[in-house]
Order: C-alpha cells, then sequence, then structure tokens
C-alpha cells in the first residue's frame, strides 16, 4: 500500500482548511512552551510545563516533594551535557527546545518500526521507498491520480539533505530531519524550495502575487473573495515583497514561513537562570537546581503519586 502520509507531496509546514472562507497557512508556527499563564506571583505552572513538558509536568504535580527532587537531580545529570558540573544558559534552552519538541520525537518513534524492515536501527532510502511507494514500485499503472515518480524524487531529495553523512541510511536523527525539515536549521533551504514548487504555478522560481493568494485561497469564477483576501494582498505588496520586484524570492519566502521570531526558549532560560542563580555567576549548579526545585517541577502526595514513583525511566 502506498503510504502517502509523509508529507511527500503538501509540505509538512502546511495545513489547509476544509472551510471554504478559510485561508491556508503555510507559516510553521512554533509550539508554545505552555498554554498556561506565566505568573510567577501565583505560582510556576507555566516554568515547569516549559521545563518539563506538559505531560511529564503533570506526573511530577503528582509526586512527593522527596521524591520530584531526586528526578529533578537525574534530569540535570543529562542536561549538564559537557559534564563540567554546571548547566549554562546554553544547557538550560538545549533542553526546553526538546521538551518543545518532545510531540516530533514521540511521532517519529510511532513510526520508527514501519520503515525499519530490517530491524537494524537505520532506515535506509531503499526502506522508506519500499514501504511509502511499495504498490507503485510493483505496478506503475495501478494509480494516476497522483504524479508519484515526481513524488519519489522529491523524498529522495530532501532525505538525501537530511542525511548528512551521506550513505542514504537515516539514523533517528537524520530521520527526524527529514520527517520534521521546518524544525532544522540544515533543511530550511529544502523547506523553502517544495514551498516554492508547491505555488509557483508558471515554474518561474518565484511566487508572484497570484500565485500567493491562489495558494490560499482558490476564487471559483464569479465568487465573491472573503474580506481578508484584500488584508493578504495588501500584506503581499508591503511586507511579503520586499524589493518591490512584484513576486518573492527564496530568501523572501523564508522570511514569510519560518519567521525568526521571538525565542521562548532562549527567554524561558534566562527566566530559570534568573530565579535560581543564588551566587549569580551566570550558571547553575546542582546544588542551586534543587534548592529551587519549586521553580522547575511541582510536586504533591496522592496515591496516584505513589505509582508514579514505580516509572522505569526513574
Amino acid at each position: 500500500m502506498i503510504r502517502v502520509l509523509l508529507l511527500s507531496f503538501v509540505l509538512c509546514v502546511v495545513h489547509g482548511s476544509g472551510k471554504p472562507t478559510e485561508k491556508k497557512d503555510r507559516v510553521h508556527h512554533e509550539e508554545p512552551l505552555s498554554q498556561l499563564e506565566h505568573n510567577d506571583e501565583k505560582n510556576y505552572d507555566y516554568d515547569h510545563e516549559a521545563f518539563l513538558g506538559q505531560k511529564e509536568a503533570k506526573s511530577f504535580d503528582q509526586l512527593p516533594p522527596e521524591e520530584g527532587k531526586r528526578r529533578l537531580g537525574l534530569i540535570v545529570d543529562k542536561m549538564d551535557e559537557n559534564k563540567d558540573g554546571f548547566i549554562s544558559e546554553e544547557e538550560l534552552k538545549v533542553w526546553i527546545k526538546n521538551a518543545q519538541r518532545k510531540h516530533i520525537y514521540e511521532s517519529v518513534e510511532h513510526q520508527w518500526k514501519d520503515f525499519d524492515l530490517n530491524g537494524d536501527g537505520q532506515i535506509s532510502w531503499d526502506e522508506y521507498k519500499n514501504v511509502t511507494y511499495g504498490s507503485f514500485l510493483e505496478d506503475p499503472q495501478t494509480d494516476i491520480e497522483y504524479n508519484y515518480p515526481r513524488m519519489i524524487a522529491r523524498d529522495e531529495r530532501r532525505f538525501k539533505v537530511a542525511d548528512t553523512n551521506k550513505d542514504m541510511i537515516a539514523d533517528k536523527q537524520e530521520f527526524t530531519a527529514f520527517l520534521h525539515p521546518e524544525e532544522h536549521e540544515h533543511m530550511k533551504d529544502i523547506v523553502v524550495q517544495e514551498t516554492i514548487e508547491d505555488i509557483d504555478k508558471n515554474e518561474d522560481g518565484y511566487i508572484d502575487l497570484n500565485e500567493y493568494i491562489g495558494d490560499m485561497y482558490p476564487l471559483e469564477e464569479g465568487e465573491e473573495e472573503p474580506e481578508w483576501v484584500a488584508s493578504e494582498r495588501q500584506q503581499f505588496l508591503e511586507f511579503r515583497d520586499k524589493n518591490n520586484d512584484g513576486k518573492m524570492d527564496k530568501e523572501e519566502t523564508l522570511d514569510w514561513i519560518l519567521p525568526s521570531d521571538y525565542d521562548h526558549a532562549e527567554a524561558e532560560a534566562k527566566h530559570l537562570l534568573y530565579e535560581s542563580d543564588s551566587n549569580k555567576d551566570g550558571k547553575l549548579t546542582k546544588e542551586e537546581i534543587l534548592d529551587n526545585s519549586e521553580v522547575f517541577v511541582g510536586s504533591q502526595v496522592t496515591e496516584f503519586g505513589q505509582a508514579l514513583l514505580r516509572h522505569d525511566e526513574f
């Protein structure tokens, strides 16, 4: 069976709506650190979710204080990547970003066994291709609804960019970059290229105003366009097309779909450092973090919390 589930033909950055008056949104929006209000005068719940991720924060909320501190100590050991005995702002930021992207890693884990056919802990291009396009490869005439040769070529091109050591075999990190290119710096060019190819109907390598609007809202003949279309047209003219040449090039497309927004993980790392750095030396010791454990994790004694003590990860 051909598996088109994997963002092959339509970039994963894009998720259109079925409602006729709503626009397709190609802009990549960073996952929020937490949906909660950030108000430390009330509680540190926002910081807990930012530091641990929502699911893990809820688990910690059910633990006795002593067990919560013990587990936090294990996390500190994991955060200290260079093993110098301190947690830097950068190490904090990396940890928070990983918590923010936990849903991505879980998605990759969920799909991994489907593609690692020989169980060697890696996924070759041939394994991915055979699982995803097996039916078409066996009988190229079985389906003419999709341009499968183009889709295979496009996937292979992306796979090669994600495959940093160029052996056409992906480890977990490389396969994650393949499935979620918008989350990886070295994949940005391919994200932009695929986006332009999707929208560029006249194939001149650019996105003009009509292509930009047509991708967001394909207007039927005689149909009245929604009010937001005029606003988007103005956005294109005033902000998207920065050099005013009537079209978006690769750089302008990058600024549109992967904007350099405020870095929430960096801001949260600075905040946690400020709250816990007792001697103000710009880095945290394990002792400083454990002494300020309430900033990082929650805890309370419940029967459910006792059950969680048996969690294998800790």
